[in-house]
């Protein structure tokens, strides 16, 4: 799902032509075993899903730093988040 676009203080939040799509590369994912994963929708769900994070992310700077919070301490706390997050299919989690 995706939520409607916030705007603060009645002014638009991105340029209009700040396109999120083009931060991202195209990347090779692979699989546990090394293999290359080749599906096209698969890839496209990636892509998807990456563009949708950052996003979030974007609007969720933008309101820290509108709300006067450091900056660097918000990124801090996107990296802890992140490398909080846990695998519910790996198997150490069986």
């Amino acid at each position: 799902l995706q939520r409607p676009r916030r705007q603060v203080s009645g002014s638009a939040r991105r340029h209009p032509a700040q396109d999120m799509s083009k931060n991202f590369p195209d990347i090779v994912w692979h699989g546990p075993s090394g293999e290359i994963i080749a599906c096209f929708e698969k890839n496209k769900v990636m892509r998807e899903n990456l563009i949708e994070i950052q996003r979030t992310c974007q609007d969720a700077l933008e309101d820290a730093v509108l709300m006067g919070c450091d900056e660097h301490q918000f990124r801090a706390a996107l990296t802890e988040l992140v490398a909080s997050l846990a695998n519910p299919y790996s198997p150490l989690h069986s």
